[in-house]
């Protein structure tokens, strides 16, 4: 099948099929698989001269944990670039297992349906150090930043990386969201840097608190790909840049009006009281006729954080609508089941579905996520916000699709913060 098709089942032949396996152990890489890996790695990186700076990595050898920040797809090349000679394990989303899953399992990958608490991954990750003696590379982001900054990392990972023991290194990548946004797809001509620093080693993880070792985390990844290029003056001619950045900008600060962004080429501007921008080739914003808010596009992005963080605390934020319901039980690819409304407020999500064939009634509370997925004109079947079970993931299409899914990325990160310092 093809991750396009649009298959629709019923919800008897969905409990019917085999769930996707979490609990078969990582395999060392297959060295036939390794070198092709290598030659697929290769030419990208030197298409963006992938530089990779090395800090306090004298000595280092695997096993030990890769963290990585996630931009693009980009990084898993640049970490291939990065790692050489060595093989990994890699921690990779059910979705990237579609049609290919023997393939991945046979190149080190193992899966995880993201945003859930999976007590497996302890031993998968153990299993990929302890057992095969291998780098496990993570994306602890979980998902593409948005907007090239980092994301919401969870708290979790301190307490994970300390017991397993092993040393710490991160490859922070500077550009590749300037490469290829999630928001637009297509390729820039751009050269990209790379931070591999030994943050952790074994001797920190025993003397170190949780609390701690999470606070060397966070610092290790902040990163802005806007200030790098604009600090570096990194020039980007393509012309259609700032096209479908209204799907993350979705909010007008001028006049406030949510929902009636719209951009092409190189502007982005308000339907709703016409407020024009234009990206220029050093990712600047610019207002056409009048004073510029936001020139730096990360703030414009944080602002419209405080205006859905400010309609949970008012208790006035609700979503509320209609979605196209496409199931991921396993590897085979997207089953859809139908229309279904989807409601997210202050008490969480609520997907429910009547269908002639069955029904779905899925509540996810507000500390059951820290983070959801979002994804944009997804293999051509629109925006969509996915979430997961233990058995199964749903890919949640607005059926109006004028409808920014990018808001419920917001909500969910803001009510998850308010309810933990509850």
């Amino acid at each position: 099948m093809k991750i396009s098709d649009v298959v629709y089942t019923t919800m008897d032949e969905l409990n019917e099929m085999d769930r996707f396996d979490l609990l078969e152990p990582p395999r060392k890489a297959k060295w036939y698989l390794q070198i092709v890996a290598w030659l697929l790695a290769f030419p990208e990186t030197i298409a963006v001269r992938a530089k990779v700076r090395k800090f306090r990595m004298n000595g280092v050898k695997p096993p030990y944990v890769l963290l990585v920040n996630h931009n693009s797809f980009l990084d898993f090349k640049v970490a291939t670039k990065a790692v050489f000679p060595h093989r990994s394990n890699y921690i990779v989303a059910i979705d990237g297992f579609i049609n290919r899953e023997q393939l991945l399992r046979n190149v080190g990958c193992f899966g995880k349906r993201k945003f859930v608490s999976d007590s497996s991954m302890y031993r998968m990750i153990k299993h990929s150090l302890d057992v095969n003696q291998t780098i496990c590379q993570i994306y602890a982001e979980a998902r593409y930043s948005l907007i090239g900054t980092t994301a919401i990392l969870p708290d979790s990972l301190g307490k994970l990386v300390k017991k397993l023991g092993h040393p710490v290194v991160t490859l922070i990548n500077h550009g590749h969201h300037l490469r290829q946004p999630v928001w637009n797809l297509n390729k820039r001509k751009i050269r990209t840097t790379s931070d591999m620093t030994l943050l952790l080693d074994k001797e920190d993880l025993k003397t170190l608190s949780v609390e701690a070792i999470n606070a060397r985390i966070r610092a290790a990844f902040e990163y802005d790909d806007y200030k790098y290029q604009y600090d570096h003056k990194i020039k980007i001619t393509y012309p259609k840049r700032a096209e479908n950045l209204h799907k993350i900008l979705y909010q007008c600060p001028n006049c406030g009006a949510e929902f009636q962004m719209h951009s092409e080429g190189n502007r982005i501007w308000c339907d709703a009281c016409g407020e024009t921008h234009e990206m220029d080739e050093y990712g600047q914003l610019h207002n056409t006729a009048g004073a510029t808010i936001f020139s730096h596009i990360p703030d414009w992005f944080e602002w419209i954080r405080t205006q859905v963080r400010q309609q949970i605390d008012d208790g006035t934020y609700c979503v509320d609508i209609d979605v196209n319901v496409d199931a991921l039980p396993n590897s085979t690819g997207y089953y859809r089941l139908g229309v279904a409304n989807l409601r997210h407020d202050g008490q969480g999500f609520h997907l429910k579905g009547e269908w002639d064939h069955g029904s779905l009634d899925l509540h996810k509370p507000v500390l059951a996520n820290y983070g959801v997925h979002v994804e944009y004109a997804y293999f051509g079947k629109g925006d969509c916000v996915s979430f997961s079970t233990t058995n199964d993931t749903y890919y949640l299409f607005p059926v109006d699709q004028t409808f920014a899914v990018t808001k419920l990325h917001f909500a969910v990160e803001e009510l998850y913060k308010k309810a933990t310092k509850k």
